[in-house]
């Protein structure tokens, strides 16, 4: 069975199928999901959702484009939530930063601001986080190799980008790597070749719905039964069975995430 880490079941493109998705994700045994927190004003769909399905979990917290929504108040209420699993997905994205060069600074600034306060809370909280990272290797990895002795419940690099510095993230304890559809995507060739050298303990299996479907299907909205096919493509890339993807995968979810029934 398969365990999504990070699909956005929240997003206003599932509202009229939300039951369907579901369902069909689990006829394709996808027997967990995550929801991330992108945006506060989220969380409450997100909460609702957890409470309607059994293994459907979520977590609190505020993408680097929306930070000029973060508020820690309504982030603690939501984190108090039973169903509540971690902090994220928070982090550093450079990848639309303004031209002028002040501005470049400020933003760049705002985003550090805004992400050490979530990695404040997840210490605080003892959750594990969630973390975006985007065109920001270099300053992610500086942040976080000094938040390593305090994230004890752990992280995952969401949509792990094939960055050989951020894979020496292992050497400072618990990071995870979230690997999703761009692995089966024809341009992946850097992620294909250095996901052998992720200890295999820690490889979770993510789609980021509705976002980066995987092949065949790129282009179409994403859904979670669609990790099936990152499953099959670790499956080839590592030389294990499918069944030993997704028993391992899911095995390093609950461990991390600590929830999902066993």
């Amino acid at each position: 069975m398969i365990i999504d880490t990070h699909c956005h079941l929240s997003d206003t493109c599932y509202d009229n199928d939300l039951d369907a998705v579901i369902s069909n994700a689990i006829n394709s045994d996808v027997i967990g999901f995550i929801l991330p927190g992108a945006d506060v004003n989220d969380l409450p769909k997100a909460a609702k959702i957890s409470q309607k399905y059994k293994n459907v979990y979520f977590a609190v917290g505020v993408h680097p484009y929306d930070i000029r929504g973060y508020n820690e108040e309504t982030l603690r209420k939501f984190a108090s939530h039973e169903k509540c699993v971690a902090i994220g997905e928070c982090g550093l994205d450079y990848f639309r930063l303004p031209k002028d060069e002040m501005e470049k600074i400020t933003e760049k600034e705002e985003q550090k601001r805004v992400f050490l306060a979530q990695l404040e809370l997840a210490v605080e909280l003892n959750k594990p986080v969630i973390l975006h990272i985007r065109d920001a290797n270099e300053d992610c990895y500086n942040v976080l190799k000094e938040y390593a002795p305090r994230l004890t419940a752990g992280a995952v690099l969401h949509c792990y980008n094939a960055s050989p510095l951020l894979l020496e993230l292992v050497k400072f304890g618990n990071f995870y790597f979230g690997i999703g559809g761009v692995l089966t995507f024809k341009n992946a060739k850097n992620l294909v070749e250095i996901l052998p050298n992720i200890p295999k303990d820690r490889i979770v299996i993510e789609t980021d719905a509705p976002y980066l479907t995987p092949e065949p299907y790129r282009g179409k909205r994403n859904e979670p039964m669609f990790t099936t096919f990152v499953a099959k493509k670790i499956a080839e890339i590592l030389s294990l069975s499918e069944s030993e993807v997704k028993e391992l995968t899911s095995s390093n979810a609950k461990r991390l995430f600590k929830c999902f029934d066993t």
